[in-house]
């Protein structure tokens, strides 16, 4: 008797357990077919018209003229795009740097040509006012000034100075200067060494990867976790084979600058794990490259905050795109 009523209370447990179960699988499902929803929903182009005064430079006297579009031919060897919010402070040395080291390269190459686009992302200091010296001083043939009405996020910082330029290589450098600007005959080499190249079309990336053992070093257990963390999401929801794809140093040809940047709907610090999602899904060749890199003070990447951001973009990214609320195409207009 006493057997039959414990048994009967281990088959209550059992079958209450079960219940539990089922109702979290359940409640599981639910919550994901409502995130799949709300992520479709509320997926869409991001807004590429540009304000009135985004679609013009200043020339040294003032005159304003139109920026070209990246779907004309090139007209340039190489174009350097640097997104700057607030970093008035920071990046003279940047541009000091690039300046030099392209002015050289074009006394050793007589040919070469190339041009730096700095888009300030709607910043409060004078950010503007210090690109438009450098634009003096070499003219805005070399360095031009497209300032943002409003702050889009330096995803759409990259992507406004790119639709916007001229060469046949298309740099993206961070204005603090982490990555030494003479590394870009690194990344170049390794967009060389890639082929074939179909439509011409190849991405190389810098990379500092081969530093990560030392960054853990000197990192908190916390954002080393946070860090591993983001590294897993990266790999799990979006971009297999590539270590590090937050880099800003990375070098396109035109036409996958063209095919990546048509597509691209995030903005903020996650955008570089699209473009690179983008280009695998189109078969772009990628590269990555080994580059120097120093920790710049200043960073306007906060850490907690700016990882949770990260890895919520990088779930939106797989679902959106699995929903088909956004799509692999390219767009004419920029």
């Amino acid at each position: 008797m006493v057997f039959c009523q414990r048994l009967q209370a281990n088959l209550w447990k059992m079958v209450c357990v079960c219940g539990i179960v089922e109702a979290l699988v359940a409640l599981a499902a639910l919550v994901f077919i409502v995130v799949l929803i709300l992520a479709h929903i509320t997926g869409g182009m991001v807004n590429l018209t540009r304000h009135e005064k985004e679609k013009y430079f200043l020339t040294p006297t003032g005159e304003k003229e139109p920026f070209p579009s990246l779907h004309d031919p090139h007209s340039r060897d190489l174009s350097v795009v640097i997104p700057a919010y607030n970093e008035e402070l920071r990046m003279p040395v940047m541009l000091d740097e690039a300046t030099e080291y392209l002015e050289n390269r074009q006394k050793k190459e007589s040919s070469f040509t190339y041009e730096v686009i700095v888009v300030d992302d709607g910043s409060k200091d004078k950010t503007t006012e210090v690109a438009l010296r450098y634009s003096r001083k070499y003219g805005s043939d070399k360095v031009r000034v497209l300032t943002l009405v409003n702050n889009r996020g330096k995803g759409g910082a990259v992507r406004m100075g790119t639709l916007s330029s001229r060469g046949k290589f298309i740099l993206m450098a961070d204005a603090d200067g982490a990555t030494k600007f003479c590394d870009i005959e690194k990344v170049e080499a390794g967009l060389n060494d890639l082929d074939p190249k179909p439509e011409n079309m190849a991405i190389s990336c810098g990379s500092r990867a081969h530093l990560e053992d030392v960054s853990v070093a000197q990192r908190s257990m916390f954002r080393t976790f946070l860090m591993y963390g983001f590294h897993f999401l990266v790999w799990f929801f979006c971009v297999r084979g590539i270590k590090d794809t937050q880099c800003g140093f990375k070098l396109f040809t035109r036409e996958a600058a063209l095919k990546t940047f048509s597509c691209l709907h995030v903005e903020r610090w996650a955008f570089d794990v699209e473009l690179l999602y983008i280009a695998q899904c189109f078969k772009i060749p990628i590269a990555e490259v080994a580059v120097n890199w120093t920790e710049i003070e200043g960073s306007k990447l906060v850490p907690f905050w700016s990882w949770l951001q990260m890895g919520r973009d990088l779930v939106v990214i797989r679902l959106r795109y699995l929903t088909g609320a956004w799509k692999l195409r390219s767009h004419k207009s920029d």
